[in-house]
């Protein structure tokens, strides 16, 4: 006996190669031609039968998980360096709770660069390496897990693939701008197929918050204020990610972008919105890309409505979202979300009482930034003592489950070539495609004697100043790609005019001063520092045959947690402004910010203003292309300007007498300042344009029959150039009140001088419909008005046709 461990180790290195033989017996086995035999029984079972129908293979799985394994494809597991440990599948996985399976893996190993939670990662890059190390992680779980169940791996993009180095865009509200369907289509696909060539499968886009109050912080990441623009644009981003194979998920559902006072952060709650109004522009834009292109999943969000929290409402989450809409994916909770119906609703009255909540409710999907257990333990002491049912959780299942069919995960699991990731992610057709949408999301608000475009030949001298002039933050957010190199507003200056001007550049101040926000309410005086500040951008100016200065909202300023209770320029830029304005010298103002400012003075006094929003990583070399004319603003405002945070709620549509039009009155006095600083669907060009001949057909429809549109539009300028036709609809009576006229069809039609277009649009009996009394979407009969405008606010043609009963 006393020789065995000696004999121990021969006895180890004959039975090891054995083993390891069986092991790649059994690794090789579960790999046969045309199916995956996931649980590893030897035999294709229905749901491993990729011929059999989705939901007989569904039912066939379920019938053979454990409710362990059940509940596990209920939670996330957020991905390395949020909450995983591990880059890489290791032997502690085996004593996790996930060696029963997960529901899905989110932002795994993509090197997130955030101010509030960066993951670096070895395996983000080259993109062919985070392929491989994707399959290396979904081989785990399809061979050491019991039932072999793949992983949904979920990422954000709203702006782009949230990747290291992936594919730049605008940040949404920039895209809201572009007006341009198309365009918005390309840009799904571009996010959907990097996102598959990288091993992610599930894309966190497109938000679909309607953005009503100016002041709240996530403007920025939404296309606008207008329900039908915010529809349109978003059931092209997500027609485009599915066509690629991966799911789109919307978010966030519902009601979630208009808190009380705009609030964002620890206060998303408490929205006032009446039930028509739910309906007519919250819910607007959730139903139409649901019922238009089938979006495979729902974010649920974090506030309430009408006393109820979302993401515990068995009204949102299953009578609106499922019976209503014809929802058929999977809902994933916003971070924390479930938590907050105890700690923050106090609807329930424990953490476990909250997952009952949301999981009867509807809820598929847990995700915060804590270990799945979390969930997932609570639900599996819920269902021993029978406060849930199985049936309930079976149908939760199922729908996780139908999605990853959906999604081929049970029938290629695996990236088929990581190598092609080095081909396809952020290639030469990406990045064209990306910086045609920072080109067309510039838009134009004012040009008083024709200032811009710029003569580069007749300018010798130019002053590059101003806070967000040498900034290159605002191209990166936490929602989309990192690690791009950023052209900056002076280097893209610089490198367009090269060596036939002078460039000089001075800071002029900073984005927010000492005290501020509190010195948008009480104002101190200018330090030494900042006064020396302005002055050198002053002494500058005088020697400048332009000025150039670059002003707006920083990544601190604007985005989540971010809102803001004051909408002028930050610190001290107005003063700089109005001192460069002071030396007599032609003042351009770029705007780089993430939501509508009250630049009052500047528009009064600056004679030419660019709105540049949150532009992509091409930001310098685009807004130079456009001072100088190579590229022509073309982009529309998606959402009002007001001219005071006193006006809020002031957006489009808008009911009627709700907002004082422009040199209006308030009552019989003149209390207030009325009208908007630049209003929904407003934009100048280079160029100039005309809308004639605005045929409508028939003129006399029946209810359930669509009427269909033309107009024709030319370019009657000297500048090749892109003209939105905007389609506004008015019904002239109703039986309840309903909105002044709405927004109803939008084409971005490039023409070069000379040229004219015929734009054809078809109103469908949907884009007539209203809520009547009993809150039934009714076509009623009666006259209409076809409106064709520059902007909701300036309206060119206009025609009449009948509804009849």
């Amino acid at each position: 006996m006393k020789k065995l461990p000696l004999l121990l180790p021969l006895l180890l290195s004959l039975a090891l190669p054995l083993l390891l033989t069986q092991a790649s017996a059994q690794e090789k086995s579960i790999y046969h031609k045309g199916w995956i035999d996931f649980n590893k029984n030897g035999k294709m079972d229905v749901f491993e039968d990729p011929s059999q129908p989705i939901e007989k293979r569904i039912a066939d799985l379920l019938s053979q998980m454990t409710v362990e394994e059940k509940t596990c494809q209920l939670a996330t597991l957020y991905g390395y360096k949020r909450v995983l440990k591990e880059e890489m599948p290791a032997a502690s996985w085996k004593n996790e709770v996930w060696k029963d399976g997960v529901a899905n893996i989110d932002e795994e190993l993509n090197n997130l660069t955030s101010r509030t939670d960066e993951a670096p990662t070895q395996y983000s890059y080259p993109y062919s390496k985070h392929a491989a190390a994707i399959n290396t992680i979904q081989k785990w779980f399809v061979e050491e897990t019991r039932m072999g169940i793949p992983v949904d791996f979920t990422n954000e993009g709203i702006h782009g693939l949230n990747h290291d180095r992936a594919t730049s865009l605008p940040a949404p509200i920039g895209i809201g701008a572009t007006w341009d369907k198309a365009l918005v289509r390309q840009a799904g696909d571009v996010v959907g197929r990097e996102a598959r060539a990288l091993g992610y499968t599930n894309v966190y886009t497109p938000i679909l918050d309607v953005a009503r109050d100016q002041r709240w912080g996530r403007v920025v990441e939404t296309y606008g204020e207008n329900p039908f623009l915010i529809a349109e644009l978003g059931k092209q981003m997500c027609l485009g990610v599915q066509e690629e194979g991966a799911a789109s998920t919307l978010k966030h559902f519902a009601v979630y972008s208009v808190p009380k006072g705009g609030r964002d952060g620890a206060d998303r709650t408490d929205p006032h919105v009446a039930p028509r109004e739910l309906y007519q522009i919250y819910l607007y834009p959730f139903r139409r890309v649901i019922q238009e292109a089938h979006a495979l999943g729902v974010m649920s969000s974090y506030n309430d409505w009408n006393g109820e929290p979302v993401t515990g409402s068995y009204f949102f989450l299953t009578e609106l979202l499922r019976q209503k809409f014809g929802f058929n994916g999977y809902v994933v909770s916003d971070s924390e979300a479930v938590e907050y119906l105890y700690s923050k609703h106090h609807v329930a009255n424990s953490p476990e009482d909250a997952v009952r909540e949301a999981f009867e409710a509807g809820l598929n999907v847990r995700t915060n930034f804590t270990m799945p257990q979390t969930y997932v333990m609570p639900l599996r002491h819920l269902l021993a003592e029978g406060k849930v049912s199985m049936k309930t959780l079976d149908s939760r299942v199922a729908d996780v489950l139908r999605v990853k069919f959906k999604l081929g995960l049970f029938d290629e699991p695996y990236v088929k070539d990581p190598a092609a990731a080095d081909k396809i992610v952020h290639n030469a057709e990406a990045t064209a495609m990306g910086l045609k949408m920072n080109r067309e999301s510039m838009v134009l608000l004012k040009n008083e004697n024709n200032l811009l475009p710029l003569n580069k030949s007749a300018i010798k001298n130019i002053l590059v100043t101003g806070p967000l002039a040498t900034q290159t933050s605002y191209a990166i957010s936490r929602y989309g790609p990192s690690h791009n190199p950023v052209t900056s507003v002076l280097e893209g200056i610089k490198n367009y005019v090269g060596s036939s001007a002078t460039v000089n550049y001075t800071k002029g101040c900073d984005i927010i001063d000492a005290t501020w926000p509190e010195s948008e309410i009480i104002e101190t005086p200018l330090t030494a520092q900042e006064q020396a500040s302005i002055d050198s951008a002053v002494a500058l100016a005088k020697n400048a045959d332009v000025i150039i200065a670059t002003v707006g909202e920083g990544v601190d300023q604007v985005g989540e947690s971010l809102s803001r209770s004051g909408l002028n320029l930050p610190g001290r830029q107005l003063k700089l402004i109005q001192a460069l304005q002071a030396t007599g010298k032609p003042v351009v103002m770029v705007m780089i910010n993430g939501q509508p400012l009250t630049v009052n003075w500047e528009n009064k006094y600056v004679p030419a203003i660019l709105e540049a929003w949150f532009p992509g990583p091409e930001s310098g070399r685009v807004i130079a292309e456009t001072l100088f004319g190579d590229n022509n603003p073309g982009g529309k405002l998606s959402i009002t300007f007001p001219k005071t945070v006193g006006q809020i709620e002031f957006n489009f549509p808008f009911k009627p007498g709700s907002q004082a039009p422009q040199g209006g009155k308030n009552g019989w006095g003149k209390t207030s300042v009325n009208g908007a600083l630049y209003p929904f669907g407003y934009g100048l060009s280079y160029t100039t344009f005309e809308c004639s001949n605005l045929q409508v057909s028939p003129e006399k429809e029946h209810q359930q029959g669509d009427v269909e549109v033309t107009v024709d539009v030319a370019n009657t300028g000297q500048r090749a150039g892109d003209g939105v036709v905007e389609l506004y609809l008015k019904q002239e009576f109703s039986d309840v009140t309903t909105y002044e006229y709405d927004l109803r069809g939008f084409e971005r039609v490039p023409l070069v001088p000379g040229e004219k277009k015929t734009v054809h649009f078809t109103l469908h009996p949907d884009d007539l419909a209203i809520l009547d009394k009993n809150m039934n979407w009714t076509v009623e009969p009666g006259k209409f008005q076809v409106m064709i405008g520059a902007s909701s606010d300036d309206i060119k043609l206009t025609k009449e046709f009948e509804v009849e009963k």
